[in-house]
């Protein structure tokens, strides 16, 4: 069991504080499907974006369990559920790569705005033909005559995409290096030969806008490569692991929020003379989503202990993220059914928690995918 020091629950408590400020107005942002730009300039002075990140950035200089600790609470306060994903796609998209892979220049340039939320960050990996096989992906980069690349071809599913000032792009530099032939760069939105999708329009996270990017003989410089031409596949790798533990821990906040709702609601609500709590159809249900909560912690939390202390947690990983996103979902369709028909109805607040959650067994590698990652790492 993790012990949390005094400074790590003062960090925690300070989140807390903005949340309520963060939730205001969330269910009509989320019926309009706008970015909260006005929740993200309190996001910036909370300090949040800033947390995994060296204090020379302007970060605060804090661990990967930390860093996790104070965004649960995010998931626990923030009603909006689609800003707090927005948060995580920010920090792991482009932050975490930068810091980890990026050249002293890169960092230097791009972090100081990273760290402050001044520049919105997203990344871009999936394409509409290969969908969770990046291995397949299409877009390429070509060297140019100046030594430079050309970014051609397309990405979909970019969250933060229409906001979003600086992408970390995802393409092929050798058409068969395999898991060799994948780089990363660093691409600015005013770059030209790239466009800018309009916003899609989605079934959950509606406040976290997702958009498709176009490169059309969009030409970067070399000093754009994160890391080394062909290492795009292992930055990728080292991404998605930070990507699912900080967004599936904001989840578990998630679902301790929808836990003591359902507790408290099963306590007041009656139903043939006694609380619905004492049916044991409704308790069970409750245990439940405990159980799902309590694993989920545990799973995401002892995997980020395993990857600070420098050990392979490939199949740890893909259990976290089938647990927690499955949980999540079946936390939130529970805490529909419990409250009934108040739940089914849009002011409850319910309802677009289980539109969000949707999402959690597709994105970062849907089950599927995870499940048999688990299966290869068995000799399946």
């Amino acid at each position: 069991m993790i012990s949390w020091n005094a400074d790590q629950n003062a960090l925690r408590e300070g989140v807390a504080q903005w949340c309520d400020a963060l939730s205001e107005g969330h269910a009509e942002r989320d019926a309009a499907a706008v970015f909260p730009r006005e929740q993200w300039k309190l996001v910036q002075r909370s300090g949040i974006l800033g947390l995994p990140f060296d204090e020379r950035w302007g970060g605060l200089g804090q661990s990967l369990l930390t860093t996790m600790y104070v965004l649960e609470e995010l998931g626990a306060g923030c009603r909006d559920g689609g800003l707090a994903f927005s948060v995580a796609t920010h920090l792991t998209g482009v932050g975490v790569p930068l810091e980890r892979f990026g050249s002293h220049t890169l960092k230097q340039r791009f972090l100081p705005g990273v760290c402050s939320g001044g520049t919105i960050g997203a990344h871009a990996i999936t394409e509409s033909g290969s969908g969770s096989d990046a291995l397949a992906m299409r877009t390429t980069a070509t060297r140019d005559a100046d030594g430079g690349f050309v970014l051609r071809g397309s990405k979909s599913f970019v969250s933060n995409g229409p906001v979003a000032d600086v992408f970390v792009v995802y393409a092929r530099t050798h058409p068969d290096g395999g898991p060799f032939g994948i780089s990363a760069f660093v691409v600015e939105r005013n770059t030209p030969g790239l466009t800018v999708g309009a916003p899609v329009g989605k079934m959950g996270l509606r406040t976290s806008p997702l958009s498709e990017l176009h490169f059309d003989d969009c030409r970067i410089p070399a000093s754009a490569v994160l890391g080394r031409v062909g290492s795009g596949f292992l930055i990728l790798d080292h991404v998605m692991k930070w990507e699912i533990l900080l967004a599936f821990i904001i989840s578990t906040g998630q679902m301790r929020y929808r836990l003591d709702r359902c507790v408290e609601y099963a306590k007041e609500r009656t139903q043939f003379g006694q609380a619905i709590g004492s049916y044991q159809a409704i308790s069970h249900r409750i245990v439940d989503m405990k159980i799902g909560l309590e694993t989920s912690r545990k799973w995401l939390y002892d995997t980020a202990v395993r990857m600070t202390a420098g050990e392979n947690v490939t199949t740890d990983i893909s259990i976290s993220k089938v647990i927690a996103s499955e949980s999540a979902l079946a936390s939130a369709q529970a805490a529909v059914q419990i409250f009934g028909g108040s739940g089914y109805l849009t002011e409850c607040g319910l309802e677009k928690d289980l539109r969000d959650a949707v999402a959690g067994p597709i994105y970062s590698g849907t089950s599927e995918i995870q499940r048999n990652r688990v299966a290869s790492m068995l000799g399946l």
